[in-house]
């Protein structure tokens, strides 16, 4: 029989508010790169700079690109790399004042995007510049109006949040995703399964944000693997559904925020230049552990896109499970699943405990402060 509190909140109407995006229009399929033309000429757009890594500049794709914009692309900027320095944003907005561009493409995975919304911010008093994203990983960074910047100096990360940032436009065409690594690919399935998972287990989570995880959940549980194992029609089919599962995982993360497991990913990732997927492949189980134990009555949604069996009114057992299910699933790829497999030196792990400790102070996504000493703790968990 449920207690009387999971009875009162069965009863409880729903109530709070649920904030849409700028982004306009998601374009997908198979060959839908093509489209990229169209939504220049329907939006009036006439010069556009192509933002993307000097890896996939040399890449195929990268004419498909080129050859949808034609006269209207003024100039390709390939100097992105990770974690996004912000010397290379500061050397791509003079590239975008230099030929006077009205709009950006980001090809690439979280770089890329992420580097375009930075560097359109940056240059907001100036010009208004539209953005359309073309993904070629499943990092989502294309659907949200943030932006990780890092200070070469310090190595330390921060970030940008304005709506005018956000792409207006979305082309996820899987053919150009054929190009990507597999462990790139991978983990950033993993990053946009963390996605889900935390935005069900989050203070402020929303009935839409569970509903779109627990099936985010479920795809990616159906297609990641499949998505790098299959050939032709197959496996452009089973990273189509990925491109969902990566879309349905954030679609309301500005609403709900992330949790522990990102703030572990956002102090490790540029501490020791890990990539924030492989941060999530190594630190989602532990911090689905630690939630377990102060917020398992959340997880419903995880379990019902495992298919685990979730009792309300005794939710623990079935949270720990979810955490457990998550650490196998990761564990069937060729993904670092240590901090020591992603090189970090253990003796270095403690220097991260501070920012990590005023991050979660200052975002308040944790239901209760957690002390240093809770997160060393974690940290040598996920060594």
């Amino acid at each position: 029989m449920a207690s009387p509190e999971v009875r009162r909140l069965q009863w409880q109407a729903p109530a709070g508010e649920f904030n849409l995006s700028r982004l306009e229009r998601v374009i997908y399929g198979p060959g839908k790169i093509a489209a990229l033309k169209d939504e220049m000429e329907r939006r009036g757009l006439k010069r556009a700079v192509v933002v993307t890594t000097d890896v996939v500049a040399k890449l195929p794709i990268l004419q498909e690109v080129t050859g949808a914009l034609g006269a209207r692309l003024a100039s390709v900027f390939s100097g992105i790399i990770q974690h996004v320095p912000r010397g290379t944003v500061n050397d791509l907005e003079k590239e975008i004042e230099r030929v006077d561009a009205d709009s950006l493409v980001s090809l690439g995975g979280g770089s890329p995007i992420d580097s375009s919304k930075v560097a359109i911010y940056g240059l907001l008093e100036t010009r208004e510049l539209v953005h359309i994203a073309v993904p070629t990983t499943l990092s989502a960074a294309e659907y949200t109006h943030a932006g990780g910047v890092t200070d070469e100096s310090t190595r330390v990360k921060s970030g940008v949040y304005d709506m005018r940032v956000l792409p207006r436009t979305v082309i996820l065409d899987p053919a150009l995703t054929l190009p990507t690594p597999d462990w790139l690919w991978v983990s950033t399935g993993i990053r946009a399964l963390d996605h889900a998972i935390e935005c069900a287990y989050a203070i402020r989570h929303q009935p839409i944000s569970d509903a779109l995880a627990a099936k985010s959940i479920a795809l990616f549980v159906e297609h990641l693997r499949a998505s790098i194992s299959t050939t032709g029609d197959q496996q452009l089919a089973h990273r189509g559904h990925c491109q969902f599962a990566s879309w349905y995982s954030i679609f309301g993360a500005m609403n709900t925020r992330f949790g522990l497991s990102h703030l572990l990913g956002h102090q490790i990732g540029p501490r020791w230049d890990v990539p924030h997927g492989v941060t999530s492949c190594i630190t989602l189980p532990h911090a689905m552990r630690f939630m377990a134990e102060i917020a398992a009555e959340r997880f419903g949604p995880v379990a019902e896109g495992y298919g685990i069996p979730f009792d309300p009114s005794n939710p623990k057992p079935a949270a720990l499970k979810c955490a457990d299910r998550t650490a196998e699933f990761i564990g069937q790829f060729d993904v670092p699943k240590r901090l020591r497999d992603a090189g970090v030196p253990r003796e270095e792990i403690g220097s991260i405990v501070g920012p990590i400790t005023h991050e979660l102070q200052h975002m308040g996504v944790v239901d209760r402060p957690m002390t240093e000493q809770e997160v060393q703790a974690l940290l040598e968990a996920c060594y």
